[in-house]
């Protein structure tokens, strides 16, 4: 492997190469998830990970990368977090793994949750993103007996046939931007859901004003990410988050905040706690566990009373379980120690800074949008304020390209301008250095090939 200018020079995967080849004989298109493969982006072929330790993962070619991918946003706390890890061994030597009964380590890693984040009384816990919005969406219905939700074009809330919807339409069939029109994200679901789903821009505040104004009676709840994640990071206007949480209280709908990527990213209590904002129910996954699969469900006391007392059925074999458990005990312990956001944002904000800086002194039009800990580099003149800006103004072409210039320089990321880049807490100044230098040479590169 040769070097340039102190980075590492990553080489031809060939043992990735190889096991992509092999595990297509068993495994579906050869990996786990579709942002997994090369339709994602992954060109020729992801690579294959063989190890991963703080900041950094190693392929099995050998090549070491900074890693802003962190497992699209799981590992908070960076790769096997020592005593997180340890946590968990410990509780599985000592205890087991699923009971289908009640354990105290249940309870301990609930309060942990109740005490971080704001608008969270009573929690439940689950074991996927997906299936923890499911249930806040259903349980929306149940408590206020209404059909409606209200969700924001671009954003993706997990794969239930109830959500999965509207999250990259095509402009064809997407309707006027004032009135989106639902679209299934992918095939196998049935278009009666589309009854069930209004669809409106992201910080469209006239656009949300005039659904509550129509239909506000029959809409049991506005869903959204605090922090739009899924379109590359795009930003709430000012006053954006309050108006949704003032509408929804005056129409008794109710605000449900999908913080599977924010919470406990943006700070202990999520983007609720950081925008100042609080919702009816919250969902968590990525950050709740500190790289182990655990998600949670939460909410205001009268709600989850619905749980609480069996009106709504709450099930799950894995609920709860050991592994889950012990994981949300240490990592909200670990994420509660005095500084550690601090530290993180200022770590991002000047990642932030100083690719800005890169890029202008390329030449090449960019927006680094986001906050410290979670942000995209947006190939765009503009700056990008919902899905429909996103889909008019950002060079897809001309990002893939600076990834590909990153990942040579051995940083890595998503290869799509729709994903993001995440921060650890332990990314390191060297860590933000070396990026910075290996960004610099990338623009340069990008500002030639145009």
């Amino acid at each position: 492997m040769t070097e340039r200018r102190g980075l590492p020079a990553v080489g031809l995967g060939v043992r990735s190469k190889a096991l992509l080849e092999r595990a297509e004989q068993s495994l579906a298109g050869g990996v786990g998830s579709s942002a997994r493969s090369t339709r994602a982006g992954w060109q020729p072929y992801p690579p294959f990970i063989a190890s991963g330790q703080g900041s950094h993962v190693t392929d099995v070619d050998g090549n070491d990368f900074i890693d802003y991918l962190l497992g699209l946003g799981p590992m908070l706390l960076g790769h096997r977090p020592p005593r997180v890890t340890e946590a968990v061994v410990t509780a599985l030597r000592e205890m087991g793994t699923v009971f289908g009964l009640p354990y105290a380590l249940e309870a301990e890693a609930a309060e942990r949750v109740v005490q971080a984040v704001p608008g969270i009384d009573l929690v439940r816990f689950a074991n996927s993103g997906s299936e923890a919005v499911g249930t806040a969406v259903r349980l929306a219905r149940a408590v206020t007996g209404r059909p409606l939700i209200v969700r924001f074009e671009g954003m993706y809330h997990g794969w239930m046939d109830t959500v999965y919807w509207s999250n990259h339409p095509p402009k064809k069939e997407a309707g006027p931007s004032e009135r989106p029109l639902p679209v299934p994200a992918g095939p196998g679901i049935p278009s009666s859901l589309a009854d069930t789903l209004v669809v409106r821009g992201w910080n469209d505040v006239a656009a949300i004003d005039q659904v509550m104004a129509e239909r506000g009676r029959d809409v049991a709840a506005i869903l959204t990410e605090p922090l739009m994640l899924n379109t590359g990071c795009i930003l709430p206007e000012d006053g954006y988050l309050k108006h949704l949480r003032e509408l929804t209280s005056a129409h008794g709908s109710l605000l449900i905040f999908d913080e599977v990527i924010t919470g406990f990213r943006l700070a202990l209590g999520g983007a609720q706690e950081y925008f100042g904002v609080l919702p009816d129910l919250t969902t968590l996954a990525k950050g709740l566990g500190g790289g182990f699969p655990v998600a949670a469900i939460g909410g205001s006391r009268a709600i989850m009373d619905w749980i609480a007392e069996g009106r709504y059925s709450h099930s799950g074999t894995y609920n709860s379980n050991v592994i889950a458990c012990a994981a949300v005990k240490a990592a909200v312990d670990e994420l509660s120690i005095p500084g550690t956001y601090e530290a993180l944002r200022a770590r991002g904000s000047k990642l932030m800074d100083g690719l800005r800086a890169a890029a202008r002194e390329a030449g090449v039009p960019v927006q680094v949008q986001g906050v410290g800990p979670v942000f995209q580099v947006w190939f765009s003149d503009s700056p990008i304020h919902n899905y429909r800006q996103a889909a008019a103004l950002a060079d897809h072409e001309r990002f893939h390209r600076w990834w590909q210039e990153m990942y040579s320089r051995g940083i890595l990321f998503h290869p799509s301008q729709d994903e993001n880049l995440f921060l650890s807490t332990t990314h390191s100044d060297l860590d933000i250095d070396r990026t910075l230098e290996a960004a610099s040479e990338a623009f340069r590169a990008c500002a030639v090939a145009r």
